[in-house]
């Protein structure tokens, strides 16, 4: 694991809410644990309700000094005064990304569970890459990012990982020593209480 003594949290929000309502409940679970970095995968083609969604996840992520990247929607970071994009495409728009954003901005991509295509994203110039998902979920095309995906990650290559995609408890524990970040989202939002789901799940974080 890079140079910290435990992983981080990348909180991922649901891909639509009430913007007038959901703000209270992630500010509820932002100051449940530490999270480094909130993700918008925001969905749906209305620009101006994406930009609604995204703003009021900022006012309350940056009021708590937490990063906000956006997924895929490059054109809307400087625009509402994010710090970054989220690719989906693992390494093919990430040079395009770094090139429109700048050297400052965040710039992560997922790779699914392929290592040529995590190490491809790095040399483009990503400040991370995400595997997964690491645990039993009907999305995707069944293929599982294991312990020895990020084992052979955090001994051979300096990028930061994130680890997400069907997280427990468990899994939680078992790549604990390997991945420098965990992303979470599905896994606390689908709680009747997201904030102490947080809390349960990153208990071995310390």
């Amino acid at each position: 694991m890079a140079d910290q003594d435990r992983p981080q949290i990348t909180l991922i929000t649901p891909p639509a809410f009430d913007w007038e309502v959901f703000p209270d409940t992630l500010a509820r679970v932002l100051d449940a644990a530490e999270v480094a970095c909130l993700r918008l995968p925001l969905a749906g083609s209305d620009e101006l309700e994406l930009s609604r969604m995204a703003d009021a996840a900022r006012l309350v992520a940056h009021a708590r000094d937490v990063a906000v990247v956006i997924e895929t929607h490059l054109g809307l970071v400087e625009r509402l005064g994010l710090d970054g994009v989220h690719l989906a495409d693992g390494a093919r728009s990430v040079r395009k990304a770094r090139k429109d954003l700048g050297a400052d901005a965040i710039v992560g991509a997922y790779c699914g569970a392929t290592r040529h295509e995590g190490i491809s994203a790095g040399e483009a110039g990503a400040d991370y890459v995400a595997f997964g998902p690491v645990g039993a979920t009907p999305l995707g095309d069944g293929a599982l990012a294991g312990r020895a995906l990020f084992q052979w990650w955090s001994e051979m290559i300096e990028v930061p990982v994130i680890a997400e995609g069907g997280l427990t408890l468990a899994l939680v524990e078992e790549l604990l020593p390997v991945t420098d970040f965990f992303g979470i989202g599905a896994e606390i939002w689908r709680t009747d209480d997201p904030a102490s789901a947080l809390k349960t799940l990153v208990a071995p974080l310390g």
